[in-house]
């Protein structure tokens, strides 16, 4: 008899991400496939406020140059206003 080992195995999605005040780019991680493996599966789970995302690049969209970039950003769902796979991630 196999024992479920409870290992859920990952991937890596770069993905960009727009609140109100900052475009970012970065890494997010996802389940390889099945259950949230897709991006708005695991972005409108109600049981997680924030998100983890790696390797950051924030722009400031209002022009001010309060650019910048950080290894780990968490994010909270609730400042998300729109979700993208990054350009050539499709």
């Amino acid at each position: 008899m196999a024992l479920d080992s409870g290992i859920v195995e990952v991937r890596t999605e770069c993905v960009v991400v727009e609140t109100d005040r900052y475009r970012v780019e970065g890494m997010m991680t996802l389940p390889r496939e099945g259950y949230r493996s897709r991006v708005s599966d695991h972005v409108n789970r109600r049981d997680q406020e924030f998100f983890t995302m790696v390797d950051c690049q924030l722009v400031s969209l209002d022009g001010s140059g309060r650019d910048w970039s950080t290894p780990v950003l968490m994010l909270a769902r609730r400042h998300i206003r729109l979700i993208v796979p990054a350009p050539g991630e499709v």
